[in-house]
């Protein structure tokens, strides 16, 4: 694709012009382009597009906000997203599945899959025995796990960038917060996957913030190194991530800024969430100690789920006042609540959670090995930075003189991440910003082998090799060699020291054996290179892009000494003369290097997952179905508010005068009478009725109605048509072809239409377009014309004459038509400036 060129196209008004297509013109909804990003985030998700003439742009969703819950409700015949899904939350908590990222790669004994029942108890959790992980058992016959639901949510957000960049997305990058493990990485893929996504790349959120941070100051990025902390605390977690801004010299691109990720801290469950949860038990004590009722409030899942949607606004309104007004009209048992808050006593209900606060700042700079002097300055990310007292405790753990706030808190991450969306794709060109991401957790090779002592005794010794060290940058290629191992053997690949994790932290962790590697075929690949000097067994390992770690491929190489035959085989002789022979006997008493030839076998390799199985994708189908069933359903409340629509609309239109103008009395009265039996209809039968019959009702209804709507469209039409034609070259056509006024008009404006009794707008363009063609043809004639030399005789006999006509003529007006040799008109000019 060459160039991008714009113009009045029946689709879109940007086409691509192909190279190979030449002069084929190639609308942008056929090339599919755009690109998008999800902010993925605990409670809520944002999302961006890029496409051709839209650098990088927040997605607004179907209620025009900026930002989308991470929230799906399943009820019997739908699904619902977003906003429509939390409002049934309140009513139905049962059917709304939400917060799902705390349990994304988790066990079913992991310690935040019991803290997310507790929190949601309104939900049936069951052990999947296969997988170890858990389901949500929606009714007998459906049960659901984390990465279906969260793939359905991913679906979703998908149709959004569609819907706002007006053409089909498949590719994008998706953030994860940066402490994901491999297990939890997998299963964000694998819910992209059910989605029908393609991940460009899981890039981390901090990163993702850093880099949108990055782009918009590049021009203050220079060879001295910066330091910046950013401070993101979400709706669910908290992270600390110190990166360093230079720029740096590379063989591709010359010298171009860089942002590297040096320390990551992290606090898995401190976050907004967690307040509004104290929040709301607190709203539940006051309730209880009102003794409206007799029963306990924190019995009712249903009030409950008020109380927490009070307690999210509450926490909202505390952070600008001292205190507020926590009211809910029918809480329970149509009791009114009514309670005040001060803004002290919601700090006293988190006191601990704002103890936490200095936690994930003092990892990152153990984690990067630095101190707070080296940090330039701190930003705060994340709404829940909000909150005063979270600043204030901050503001004295860092150290600095204030909390810098010159970002988008909320949309910084998707913007960084589909920054770098466009960068990955094939279809944009960005300017480069090198991003140098860190591992947070070190991974390691383990291996066994049969050692033999000075004194003869054999004894296992483990083994363990360092595959990328704690902030390790990615991606990154390995290799490890194995040097030892002359038949088949089995080596594993887990994490590495994780001593920096507190307990509780190693709990949430999970398992520390990622994979169990079984290698077959090393010994036959020995025996059928035993004249060949063996180079190891070679593992080649991955972490690609979005952080996942990848075995590619296992091989034992080896280089195979060439016979002498061969060498000499191997080198065309050349005629030399007898001094290069002589020369020659002497360096062949020196020994000569061996020629050696580099082959390799590929070792079979089978793994074997030790920390999360991924999900079976047999389910996929079925969430098909659902997606199929959704689609479905839109389709058909979209035609019936189209059939609803123009039957009340069409009935209005039928007492308008530019209506009544173009239907006879008998041609009114039977679209009336079509449209009240349709209304009729829609009342006994419609409101029930399948897409198809609505559709046909609807084409009926607009049939007959066609030629009254084109009656009144050719009105509104007309006076613009007839406007357009330019009175002057009406005229030039008339004197050119020396026609009657009543014969111009006839050819121009009548002809071809006499079959249908009407001149259409479209007729009159059609004509003027012609009329503009022939004149302008003329004029260009008679802009290149010249006049023919005159009978210089004749001039001397008539130059008084002319000269005295002139004279008395010259303010005349007057038409010059000088003929051609064949006595047709050669060329016009007109005089007459009214012409």
């Amino acid at each position: 694709i060459t160039k991008i060129i714009i113009f009045n196209h029946p689709e879109r008004t940007e086409c691509w012009i192909h190279e190979k297509y030449k002069r084929k013109y190639m609308p942008l909804s056929i090339l599919q382009i755009a690109v998008m990003s999800v902010d993925l985030g605990s409670e809520w998700m944002k999302i961006a597009i890029v496409k051709p003439g839209v650098p990088m742009e927040i997605a607004l969703n179907k209620e025009s906000r900026r930002k989308t819950p991470v929230a799906v409700c399943l009820k019997e015949n739908e699904r619902l997203f977003g906003d429509s899904a939390l409002g049934v939350a309140v009513k139905n908590p049962k059917v709304v599945y939400r917060f799902l990222q705390s349990i994304l790669g988790k066990t079913a004994d992991n310690p935040q899959v019991a803290q997310y029942q507790k929190h949601f108890p309104e939900h049936q959790m069951q052990r999947d025995e296969k997988r170890g992980t858990v389901f949500f058992k929606f009714s007998e016959e459906l049960q659901y796990t984390p990465e279906e639901l969260l793939g359905m949510i991913l679906n979703y957000s998908r149709g959004l960038a569609q819907d706002f960049a007006e053409q089909l997305i498949k590719d994008a990058v998706i953030t994860v917060p940066a402490y994901f493990n491999q297990a939890e990485r997998r299963a964000v893929l694998q819910a992209a996957h059910i989605a029908g996504l393609k991940v460009l790349q899981l890039i981390n959120d901090n990163t993702a913030v850093a880099l949108n941070y990055g782009v918009f100051r590049r021009k203050d990025i220079n060879s001295t190194a910066q330091n910046i902390m950013f401070y993101d605390m979400g709706s669910g977690s908290t992270t600390a991530t110190i990166v360093t801004y230079q720029t740096v010299k590379t063989k591709e691109s010359g010298t171009q800024p860089q942002l590297q990720i040096r320390g990551v801290g992290f606090d898995r469950t401190l976050g907004g969430f967690e307040m509004e949860l104290r929040l709301r038990d607190h709203l539940a004590k006051l309730f209880n100690e009102q003794k409206k009722s007799k029963k306990d409030v924190r019995e009712n899942l249903r009030a409950m789920a008020k109380l927490l949607k009070e307690a999210q606004r509450l926490k909202t309104v505390l952070s600008a006042n001292a205190e507020h007004m926590a009211q809910i009209e029918g809480l329970m048992d149509d009791i009114d609540f009514k309670a005040k808050v001060t803004r002290s006593e919601f700090e006293a209900l988190c006191e601990d959670l704002f103890d936490r606060v200095p936690g994930p700042v003092k990892e990152a700079l153990a984690a990067a090995e630095m101190t707070m002097d080296e940090i330039d300055q701190v930003i705060l990310v994340g709404g829940s930075t909000r909150v005063p007292r979270v600043q204030d405790v901050l503001l004295k753990a860092v150290g600095k003189e204030e909390l810098s706030k010159n970002i988008n808190a909320d949309e910084a991450a998707a913007m960084g991440a589909v920054y770098q969306a466009a960068a990955l794709s094939k279809a944009f060109k960005v300017k480069p910003f090198l991003v140098r991401d860190a591992a947070v957790f070190p991974i390691q090779v383990e291996f066994s082998r049969e050692t033999e002592e000075e004194d003869g005794v054999k004894t296992m010794k483990h083994n363990k090799r360092i595959l990328f060290q704690r902030m390790a940058p990615y991606p990154q290629r390995k290799v490890i060699t194995f040097n030892r191992y002359m038949d088949d053997f089995v080596f594993y690949i887990n994490y590495g020291d994780l001593g920096f994790l507190s307990e509780q932290d190693l709990k949430v962790f999970g398992s520390q054996n990622l994979t169990t590697v079984k290698l077959s075929g090393v010994g036959s690949s020995f025996t059928k290179h035993s004249d060949a000097e063996s180079k190891g067994i070679k593992a080649h390992f991955n972490m690609d892009e979005s952080g996942v770690l990848i075995l590619d491929r296992v091989i034992t190489p080896f280089d195979l000494v060439l016979e002498s035959t061969d060498a000499e085989k191997a080198e065309k002789p050349e005629e030399k003369s007898d001094g290069e022979k002589a020369e020659e006997k002497e360096e062949d008493k020196k020994p000569k290097p061996q020629k050696k030839s580099k082959i390799s076998e590929d070792i079979t390799v089978e793994l074997e997952v030790n920390d999360v199985l991924d999900p079976s994708t047999e389910d996929i189908e079925v969430l098909q179905d659902l997606t199929d069933r959704d689609l479905e359903k839109q389709e058909r409340e979209k035609t019936l508010n189209s059939l609803e629509a123009f039957i009340f609309e069409t009935q209005d239109k039928l007492y308008q005068d530019e209506y009544l103008a173009v239907v006879t009395e008998e041609e009114k009265e039977q679209i009336t009478g079509k449209l009240s039996e349709a209304s009729n209809w829609m009342d006994e039968e419609g409101y029930a009725a399948g897409t198809k019959e609505l559709k046909e009702k609807l084409s009926e209804l607009k049939k007959l109605c066609k030629a009254m709507f084109f009656r009144v469209e050719e009105r509104k039409k007309w006076p613009d048509s007839l406007a357009a034609l330019d009175t002057r070259e009406f005229f030039l056509f008339y004197f050119f072809y020396k026609r009657s006024i009543f014969e111009t008009f006839f050819i121009f404006f009548c002809l071809g239409n006499l079959e249908g009794n009407a001149v259409l707008s479209k007729d009159i363009d059609a004509k003027r377009s012609l009329l503009d063609r022939e004149v302008n043809y003329l004029l260009n004639k008679a802009k290149f014309a010249k006049p023919k030399p005159k009978d210089k005789a004749k001039d001397k006999n008539t130059t008084s004459t002319e000269n005295s006509k002139a004279n008395s003529t010259e303010d005349a007006e007057k038409i010059i038509t000088p003929k051609s040799d064949d006595g047709e008109t050669d060329y016009f000019i007109l005089a007459n400036p009214l012409i």
